[in-house]
């Protein structure tokens, strides 16, 4: 069981709460392309969690550069995963963007794969969460490529999914905003001038700790 902020014991003598497993859903931004596996976000986060009291397994990431909605959902199928964990995530949409597919498939699979991530959890809604997708618009491959609709399209996508966590009571964080400040910080960029750095990916753990309140 995920414990909340007030929820951790600070007590030195205390054994630490039994192993939290997790599961990372998703494509280059969950993967952490271009950074070190250590420094990618689900990594991050459950090195973050554990100096807060939390004993996180490492986390299990079924993720991968270029894939879509469909291309995740096809993924899980063939792992066929069989476990129940204590923590799942989701961040998919940016390669159904990129591509120009309908939204309308967009927002069919993407509930799928909320559904998916809930079945994982258990059934347990509170214990999945869904970060938006970052807007790569304002990358300098962004920038040098010259789409200017990018932005628009990003958040198009994001209301949708905001709309299906709303329905299904998921939590939607928010890292858009922040990945739009790589515009102006090239520190947030890493050196492919596409993907994010591990500066970037630890502000997404900072911001899922702060809304979920951990």
């Amino acid at each position: 069981m995920l414990m909340k902020k007030d929820q951790i014991s600070t007590a030195g003598d205390q054994h630490m709460i039994q192993e939290i497993r997790m599961l990372a859903l998703g494509d280059s931004y969950t993967i952490g392309e271009c950074v070190p596996a250590a420094e990618s976000w689900p990594l991050l986060f459950a090195k973050t969690m554990h100096a807060k009291g939390q004993n996180f397994a490492q986390p299990i990431v079924l993720a991968k550069t270029g894939w879509t909605t469909g291309e995740l959902i096809e993924a899980i199928r063939r792992e066929n995963l069989q476990k129940k964990f204590n923590l799942v995530s989701l961040c998919i949409g940016v390669n159904n963007q990129y591509r120009g597919m309908d939204p309308a498939v967009f927002s069919k699979e993407f509930e799928k794969l909320l559904l998916m991530a809930i079945d994982f959890a258990g059934g347990e809604k509170q214990y999945v969460f869904v970060l938006s997708i970052p807007d790569w618009g304002v990358s300098e491959f962004g920038i040098l490529k010259g789409k200017a609709n990018v932005s628009q399209e990003i958040d198009a996508y994001n209301k949708l999914a905001k709309a299906i966590c709303l329905y299904h009571k998921v939590d939607f964080i928010n890292i858009t905003d922040l990945s739009r400040k790589a515009k102006t910080a090239s520190n947030l960029l890493a050196e492919d001038g596409l993907h994010y750095s591990a500066k970037m990916h630890q502000q997404w753990v900072d911001e899922v700790i702060k809304q979920r309140k951990y």
